[in-house]
């Protein structure tokens, strides 16, 4: 993925699948909604004397819907675009506990142990960069892309974000990595769910906003997308099938 896609869509569309570019869908969670869970796993180690640190925060909407439960939380990303959005929107909310700062999260300028908790949503995952910034006993939450994320539509596609990785767990990869730095692993679950989207033109205005494809064009790619939509038309609407990974992982108390 790169920076330039984020600063693409914060221009087009005020924020990163936010504002312009949101579509309403219709989604079915046969083990639970990703979202939901990882906002709990991370709420339940939240605290007010809790630092925490929102890697790939975007335009901060998350951050700022969580940061009433922490002491304070820093936000970092690449893209400049988004960061200033989430500038622009701290000053509206007023509010004062979060901080945005333009950073590599692989190399960031913090000193060792300054996190209670790490959090990323579907952001970067340096892990080895997360053990070094973790305090003993401090944990990292995330919620990632799945490898067999969008795996049809990337198929009649014929590239995409992870194109032709579909055997290659996110998970188990997450999870070694994970343990060979030291981490204890506290829980991890893949899910699997459906989106359905109302008509073509829901589904190619969400394909600008996402980097499902970077290089999407609604007029290059049309004949592909009709292929999809002639394909995948329910009477829920368009099927989309998506893939999350959620993990969370300790740094021990050693």
């Amino acid at each position: 993925m790169t920076t330039n896609f984020y600063d693409k869509v914060a221009k087009k569309f005020g924020g990163y699948a936010y504002g312009k570019s949101h579509v309403e869908h219709l989604s079915k969670y046969p083990n639970g909604d990703p979202e939901k869970i990882f906002k709990t796993k991370l709420l339940s180690l939240a605290g007010k004397n809790k630092i925490a640190l929102d890697a790939g925060c975007g335009d901060g909407k998350f951050a700022f819907q969580i940061a009433r439960h922490f002491l304070s939380i820093t936000g970092i990303d690449l893209s400049k675009e988004l960061l200033e959005i989430a500038r622009q929107k701290q000053k509206i909310l007023k509010t004062k506990n979060v901080t945005f700062e333009f950073q590599d999260a692989s190399k960031t300028s913090f000193s060792n142990k300054s996190f209670d908790v790490i959090f990323s949503r579907r952001g970067p995952t340096p892990f080895s960069e997360f053990y070094r910034l973790l305090k003993i006993g401090g944990y990292f939450v995330g919620i990632n892309i799945g490898e067999q994320d969008c795996q049809d539509i990337k198929e009649i596609f014929g590239r995409g974000q992870g194109f032709g990785q579909w055997n290659n767990s996110r998970l188990e990869k997450d999870k070694q990595e994970l343990k060979s730095l030291g981490f204890e692993i506290v829980f991890t679950q893949n899910y699997f769910y459906n989106e359905y989207y109302s008509s073509y033109e829901d589904l190619d205005l969400f394909l600008q906003g996402v980097p499902i494809f970077e290089d999407f064009d609604s007029k290059k790619d049309k004949k592909y997308l009709e292929k999809y939509v002639s394909k995948f038309m329910t009477e829920k609407g368009i099927k989309f099938p998506r893939h999350r990974v959620v993990l969370v992982a300790k740094k021990p108390n050693k």
